[in-house]
């Protein structure tokens, strides 16, 4: 199997976990919308980027979609914390689980993307099949990376 089509099987995997959060979505925002109606505009970029996120055509444009999605669910995550009666909601504690498996999933799975990338843009990159990639318009591939930079920064910890 070539490079392209290894980075094509990769980001399928992706694909599979992303569209399980998709469906997850709209129940989360369900599930928490009653007990924090005043992040209206929240709960709408939600939406919106989940409707962004299945309409991406090309990976870059998924990839940066995406990493907007997961930022916005993330602040849903540390809003709800404030909500002792929504934190112990047996609907939401279970679709919390759901998402954090999902989550990681998606993690196995970029980093295995992300690993085919690295080995194609190589091979694009290395002679002498950098000379065969140029002749037949190979390119490099995107990365899936991540946008956010404080989820780069360290963790502080204090006791």
């Amino acid at each position: 199997m070539n490079t392209k089509n290894r980075m094509k099987e990769a980001w399928s995997g992706i694909d599979v976990y992303l569209k399980k959060r998709y469906e997850l979505i709209p129940n989360l925002i369900e599930t928490v919308k009653g007990y924090v109606s005043h992040e209206q505009k929240l709960m709408q970029d939600l939406v919106r980027l989940r409707n962004e996120a299945i309409q991406a055509q090309q990976n870059q444009e998924k990839i940066n979609t995406e990493n907007h999605l997961s930022e916005n669910i993330s602040r849903l995550m540390l809003i709800a914390e404030n909500y002792p009666d929504l934190k112990a909601s047996t609907n939401f504690q279970l679709l919390q689980n759901q998402l954090e498996t999902i989550e990681s999933e998606i993690e196995l799975s970029r980093r295995y993307y992300n690993g085919t990338v690295r080995e194609h843009n190589n091979q694009v990159q290395s002679f002498p099949s950098n000379l065969v990639a140029s002749v037949f318009g190979f390119e490099n591939g995107a990365f899936f990376e991540i946008n956010n930079s404080t989820e780069r920064d360290p963790v502080k910890v204090s006791f």
